[in-house]
């Protein structure tokens, strides 16, 4: 094996209310339509989350957060130890609340992951997507180190691991739409009418 597909689903959703990943779009889960999107990969998928809660009813595979660390970081470290516990030498990462992306995202990280860089992070409209990148699991000695020393976040680690940034265009709507609050939800339902 050497791709894991791992859905970060571990975030508080405080903005949101909480309980961000069983939120309804167009009637299905956000987690559902992330879980989609993952297997449109082609790779075996695992659910990273803070709590078993998070990810009720999920059937495959569940990796918790790493403990003692905030943010996104934690699920991006449980994922990539998992992956290289299962001898994989990377992880696409995709975030719960991203229900739009391209479908051509595996693709086009794969083709700027380089043997000399660590991360391929997408972009869109001039911001990095860091939580959708494809990141090999050799990250993980420079993420503990960072963790360790209270730098916790994803765009630093892909500076620090090396980073090819792949952007996207925004015609016709922004691929990475990110839910965070009830106006992004309501947004992203009119966006599907």
């Amino acid at each position: 094996m050497s791709l894991v597909v791992a859905i970060l689903a571990g975030g508080a959703g405080r903005r949101i209310g909480g309980d961000k990943p069983r939120r309804l779009l167009g009637g299905t889960r956000l987690l559902d339509l992330a879980l989609t999107n993952a297997h449109g990969a082609a790779a075996p998928v695992i659910l990273v989350a803070r709590t078993l809660e998070q990810v009720e009813g999920f059937s495959g595979t569940v990796v918790l957060d790493a403990p003692g660390i905030e943010g996104p970081l934690a699920g991006l470290l449980s994922a990539l130890a998992w992956a290289a516990d299962a001898c994989a030498d990377r992880v696409l990462t995709l975030p719960c609340d991203m229900p739009f992306l391209p479908l051509d995202l595996r693709h086009r990280l794969e083709q700027a992951l380089a043997p000399d860089i660590g991360v391929a992070v997408a972009a869109s409209d001039g911001r990095l997507h860091p939580v959708c990148a494809l990141w090999r699991t050799a990250a993980v000695p420079t993420l503990v180190r960072r963790a360790g020393e209270g730098r916790l976040s994803l765009r630093g680690l892909s500076e620090a691991v090396g980073c090819a940034v792949v952007e996207w265009p925004v015609e016709g709507g922004d691929p990475f739409i990110n839910i965070n609050t009830a106006e992004d939800l309501a947004a992203a339902e009119a966006a599907l009418t």
